[in-house]
């Protein structure tokens, strides 16, 4: 399941850098950058982290603790990544948050959008999924977990996705909304 893939990201991302071939990837200790990736003077990058051919870094973003990103993937300045596995193409644009999550390819995130990983308002902290529209609420066994994220989603500037998001391929979220499936039972 997504959540369990992001409960397990840094060990999965150790694992995969021990297979990763050197002559493509500048590899320092757990951190591997493939030699096409260009990564801004100012960003912070913290390992286990892979990142992928082609891929931008702006200043000011901060990639950390099991991150693995494919091919033409941009993170932009501001923006901050934790635990997650982003697929090829797929634009964080800026003062973005992404934690404990599977984003898909050719997903774009407008700025200051959010994919929240915790439930903070309650004191159950445990994360639920909807399975489907109008579904029953299932339990991950995870206190953190973000989203699953189709491919060719778009979340609007400033939206707000709350923990346990399942997206399908394409589904646009609006600017400055909160898609929270847990509470309106909608996809």
């Amino acid at each position: 399941m997504p959540w369990a893939l992001a409960q397990q990201a840094p060990e999965i991302v150790r694992r995969l850098l021990a297979e990763l071939p050197a002559d493509e990837y500048a590899i320092d200790g757990d951190i591997a950058i493939h030699r096409s990736a260009r990564v801004e003077a100012g960003a912070v990058l913290k390992g286990p982290l892979i990142l992928g051919a082609g891929c931008f870094v702006a200043a000011g973003a901060y990639l950390r603790g099991g991150n693995w990103v494919d091919a033409r993937c941009t993170i932009g300045p501001g923006t901050e990544l934790k635990s997650s596995f982003v697929f090829a193409g797929t634009a964080l644009a800026h003062f973005n948050f992404v934690g404990d999550s599977v984003i898909g390819a050719g997903v774009n995130m407008e700025a200051g959008s959010i994919v929240c990983n915790h439930r903070n308002e309650r004191a159950a902290k445990e994360i639920l999924v909807r399975s489907g529209e109008g579904g029953a609420l299932q339990p991950t066994g995870c206190e953190k977990f973000g989203a699953l994220i189709g491919d060719g989603a778009r979340i609007g500037a400033n939206a707000v996705v709350a923990p346990g998001a399942l997206l399908r391929p394409g589904r646009v979220v609006g600017r400055a909304s909160l898609l929270d499936q847990e509470l309106s039972g909608h996809e």
